[in-house]
């Protein structure tokens, strides 16, 4: 089955990697999956949160938002409403804890790594998107920190899958993704170990069948990302 952009059911999008997308972060890339654009910046702040103070351990947070014209209509900034909106929230939180998965935070000493993702344009799969590109940006800013032991305990990547008119797909864009029956985001590492997975049957009901076959689609997106992220930081 061809989709719209000309990808088979099991294509993910063109992915293009940018590495120090901007001047002053210890970690910055600018992450194209197809149309939607994130840039990804990972800065170093020389403490901890209170309840960590003293610990010896490190933390890594994450924020995340969109810009005004990053979507078809434009969206008002949180600053201007006085609140973060319930997605957003729930987007930096999962970034933060599928980050924290796979660094060892005891070997950062007391550091902060603070996550910015921002969407420059959205065409679905931006929160996807922002956990891929900021797993590279987090590499390279604690590259820069030149440890003692490396906290990095395996690769992280994330990638969309659905069903749209009974068929499973990969990597959903904006507009499938918004005819989706079934829509799912998988978090897995460099093993194939799962840290997150996000299933909504958004028509309908799904069936243990289909999970295991979005399952499988999702696992073989996750290791295209990360064959490239591998590309990319061994450069």
């Amino acid at each position: 089955m061809k989709r719209k952009d000309g990808r088979t059911f099991n294509m993910i999008r063109p992915v293009r990697i940018t590495k120090d997308y901007t001047m002053y972060a210890e970690g910055s890339i600018l992450i194209e999956m197809g149309e939607t654009k994130v840039i990804c910046n990972v800065s170093v702040e020389e403490k901890v949160p209170p309840f960590l103070k003293g610990s010896g351990t490190g933390w890594i947070t994450a924020e995340y938002s969109m810009l005004p014209r990053a979507t078809e209509q434009r969206k008002i900034r949180d600053v201007v409403k006085g609140r973060i909106d319930g997605r957003t929230h729930e987007i930096q939180r999962l970034i933060g804890r599928s980050l924290r998965s796979v660094i060892d935070l005891s070997s950062l000493g007391e550091k902060t790594l603070w996550v910015d993702c921002d969407v420059i344009q959205a065409d679905g799969g931006t929160r996807t998107a922002s956990i891929t590109g900021a797993y590279i940006a987090t590499c390279l800013a604690i590259k820069k920190l030149n440890l003692k032991h490396n906290p990095i305990k395996d690769y992280l990547a994330a990638i969309s899958v659905g069903i749209i008119n009974g068929q499973p797909m990969l990597d959903l864009n904006y507009e499938e993704d918004s005819q989706a029956e079934v829509d799912m985001n998988f978090v897995i590492t460099g093993k194939g170990e799962f840290v997150e997975i996000q299933g909504t049957g958004e028509k309908r009901s799904f069936t243990e069948k289909e999970f295991e076959i979005l399952k499988d689609l999702a696992k073989k997106g996750v290791q295209k990302l990360i064959e490239l992220q591998k590309r990319i930081l061994e450069k």
